[in-house]
């Protein structure tokens, strides 16, 4: 496996829209902030999700972990990191950490299966991205 899996910062300003009636962040906001993370870090690998989905490949979640540190609040400028951590067969897997001036406020790792149409799952294609760099630097 390679030294150093992909990586994506992106900056996020916390709107008021996405404020619960304490001036907090909602915690159901921080899924769409990982998600554009994950989808910045596949354009930045040369690929979007649209490519992805015209070849009837689509990633679904299917395990979540996250820990909530500390509350990000309206106006708060912050910075993603989203890196890449393991491909296998049919799954990736995602870490994020979300910092607001160098302050951890949430961390989380996602998976996601690779699936068709239909929902059913089916190998990452080797055109993938992600495949390439992994078995470019796998061990045999």
């Amino acid at each position: 496996m390679p030294d150093e899996m992909p990586t994506c910062d992106i900056e996020i300003r916390v709107r008021y829209a996405e404020c619960d009636p304490w001036g907090n962040v909602h915690h159901g906001r921080y899924f769409e902030y990982f998600e554009a993370g994950r989808v910045q870090l596949l354009r930045q690998l040369g690929m979007s999700y649209r490519d992805c989905e015209a070849k009837d490949v689509f990633f679904v979640v299917n395990k979540l972990e996250c820990k909530f540190r500390a509350p990000a609040r309206f106006d708060d400028l912050m910075t993603l990191t989203t890196t890449l951590r393991r491909v296998t067969r049919a799954r990736v897997d995602h870490e994020y950490v979300l910092k607001r001036d160098g302050i951890i406020l949430t961390q989380a790792v996602i998976s996601l299966a690779c699936v068709d149409k239909q929902g059913r799952v089916q190998p990452i294609p080797d055109w993938f991205p992600t495949t390439q760099r992994i078995q470019a630097g796998a061990d045999g």
